[in-house]
């Protein structure tokens, strides 16, 4: 749709709340949103200039819009949210994680069962969870059975069917874990009080079962059953030791949602902490995909709908890291400056940082795990999607890394046949440029790599990947095309069979020499993987080389060389200022509040007399 287009329907555009929805000519829905006003929030796409190739794209694409009014702005987002994961439109930000969860049911018949189920079903059953683990579902299970004494059998125990006497009591009775309701030895209202303590566990409210439980002993200690009390004992003893290993926080927290972000280029990572009475009661991490602008404000928000939606969540204030449009009425927004709220955020990004890490682990231990076949199949998908001349046997990637602007080296890592061949792996100190410098940096040692492999006559890669975006990759191109020479083209020439590309280092977009557009593989391609798993060994790489050279002492900088300041020191002020120079145009109230007065007045001294 043109801008003149949009001009001539845009004063037919509600002014009202509501969620806009973006089709094609071929009437497929491309896209859900919600606004405040609708004609301000869809003018909007057709009246600014767009960073984003995403969304240029998506708005050439609009054919028609379709609008749908509510009554507020919480409407809005609710209906939003059910659209999107409904109909999961390509330009929205896409859940990776939509499997179905299990649920614990109390099942709705005479002396309700307990058990696990994917199922959820309109049939005035009652349901706990979802929960995220089928493993801590069946653990849970079996903690009831120890502590909560409820029937396992399916038998139709009608109130009928006990007064004929249709049944006998089986081995669990005897075992101590059903007091017999088939044979009508236990009571409907002595049952369903059983049931309202499962209720209550399973809320995370163990302090009422507990209580429970100590009247219970009490009235059978009184009767002189010290048996039957002596159960009872020990029941309570298991829920205090297994409510002393539950992360509890402050039992006078009450309930709350924790929920914390990370962003990788366009995935995102969201936490989700459940807390109950003080203790968490359950965590889940889900990934999502950002397809246009969408910023962390946005995305946090999208996730907490679906996260809370999803696991039924009750709580009327969540806990986030910075301020996000929530329009839920009853719902507080808590930023923690401190406290245990602030221990919790903490804890939330905590797990956000090692669910990302360990599902980076766990991709490279799969690729590793391949078959030689599967490892064939990968690299030839990765052929086609970067349309390469040759099947990617040998493909070798380059980086450059610094500490603070400072101390400039490069690495190289190589693979063959889809595994990292280390012998091959080489590192690079930086000899023909001074300072910091990417692009001359990638220059040199692209060079020196290829010279050398060139003069010693072995063998070049199918695939150079250049971790950076074009800069980065027009300055390898400069070696290459020296190295090919300007005699003219010679397709026999082994550096012409070469296929260099750049790797953007936040969108994972990948450029060719000249093109003004990148491409983007899907984010889940074996292709993507094997280039993510490729970039994470030479940055692994390039940070271990730099350390170990930092830690030798190879690298002095000119303030460690200052009397009377230490390396912490100079690593404070680099980490701060980012280079020397920077550090000498810093006033010296800026210098004091980082370092303190005796120390400023070393490195001021310093800097004077060596001006003079």
């Amino acid at each position: 749709m043109t801008q003149q287009e949009f001009s001539a329907i845009a004063s037919t555009i509600p002014v009202q709340p509501g969620i806009y929805k973006y089709y094609d000519a071929a009437n497929e829905l491309l896209y859900v949103g919600k606004a405040k006003h609708l004609r301000k929030r869809v003018s909007s796409y057709f009246s600014k200039t767009f960073t984003s190739y995403k969304t240029h794209e998506l708005v050439n694409r609009i054919h028609h819009i379709e609008f749908t009014i509510v009554n507020s702005e919480q409407d809005a987002f609710l209906l939003e949210n059910t659209l999107i994961k409904e109909f999961q439109p390509k330009f929205n930000i896409n859940l990776k994680d939509d499997k179905s969860y299990p649920f614990i049911v109390i099942k709705k018949e005479p002396f309700p069962r307990v058990f696990f189920t994917r199922r959820k079903i309109n049939d005035g059953s009652k349901y706990f969870g979802p929960y995220t683990s089928v493993v801590k579902v069946k653990e849970l299970l079996d903690f009831i059975k120890q502590n909560i004494l409820l029937r396992t059998c399916k038998l139709n125990l009608t109130e009928n069917n006990i007064n004929k006497g249709k049944f006998k009591v089986c081995l669990e009775y005897h075992l101590g874990n059903c007091k017999g309701p088939c044979e009508g030895l236990q009571t409907a209202d002595d049952y369903n009080e059983e049931l309202n303590q499962l209720a209550n566990l399973l809320k995370g409210n163990l302090s009422s079962v507990i209580q429970h439980f100590k009247k219970e002993m009490k009235v059978h200690a009184e009767k002189m059953e010290f048996e039957k009390a002596l159960i009872y004992q020990k029941r309570i003893e298991h829920l205090q030791n297994y409510q002393s290993k539950s992360a509890v926080v402050n039992t006078k927290m009450g309930t709350v949602d924790v929920f914390s972000i990370m962003e990788d280029g366009n995935i995102a990572y969201i936490n989700y902490l459940a807390v109950s009475n003080g203790a968490i009661v359950q965590t889940k991490t889900i990934i999502l995909e950002k397809k246009l602008e969408e910023t962390a404000a946005e995305v946090l928000a999208f996730g907490i709908a679906q996260l809370r939606t999803t696991f039924a969540s009750e709580a009327k204030e969540i806990i986030v890291p910075f301020k996000i449009e929530y329009p839920e009425p009853g719902t507080e927004i808590t930023i923690p400056k401190g406290g245990d709220r602030k221990k919790l955020l903490e804890l939330s990004e905590k797990n956000v940082n090692f669910f990302k890490e360990d599902l980076r682990r766990n991709k490279m231990l799969h690729l590793e795990e391949k078959t030689t076949d599967e490892k064939l199949q990968v690299l030839l998908l990765l052929q086609k999607d970067l349309q390469l001349q040759q099947l990617p046997t040998h493909i070798e990637c380059f980086d450059n890394s610094n500490f603070q602007g400072s101390y400039p080296v490069s690495a190289m890592v190589c693979f063959i046949n889809g595994q990292p061949a280390k012998a091959e792996y080489r590192r690079f100190k930086v000899k023909t440029v001074t300072g910091i410098n990417d692009f001359a940096s990638m220059t040199e040692v692209v060079y020196r790599r290829y010279k050398r492999l060139i003069d010693e006559n072995k063998p070049l890669p199918q695939l150079v990947i250049i971790d950076g975006g074009k800069g980065q990759l027009s300055a390898a191109m400069q070696s290459i095309n020296t190295l090919r020479g300007q005699d003219g083209y010679d397709p026999s020439d082994p550096l012409r069979q070469i296929t260099v590309v750049g790797l953007a280092k936040n969108e994972e977009e990948i450029f060719y020499p000249g093109d003004t557009q990148s491409i983007k593989l899907p984010w889940d391609s074996e292709s993507l993987k094997l280039i993510r798993r490729i970039r994470d060994e030479v940055h692994n790489h390039g940070i271990t080389f730099h350390r170990n050279l930092r830690s030798k002492g190879t690298f002095k900088n000119e303030l460690e060389q200052i009397k009377g300041i230490g390396n912490a020191t100079a690593d404070l002020l680099l980490k701060e200022f980012k280079s020397v120079k920077n550090i000498k145009l810093q006033t010296e109230e800026d210098l004091v509040k980082l370092v303190g007065r005796a120390k400023t007045k070393i490195v001021i001294d310093y800097f004077k007399n060596s001006a003079l």
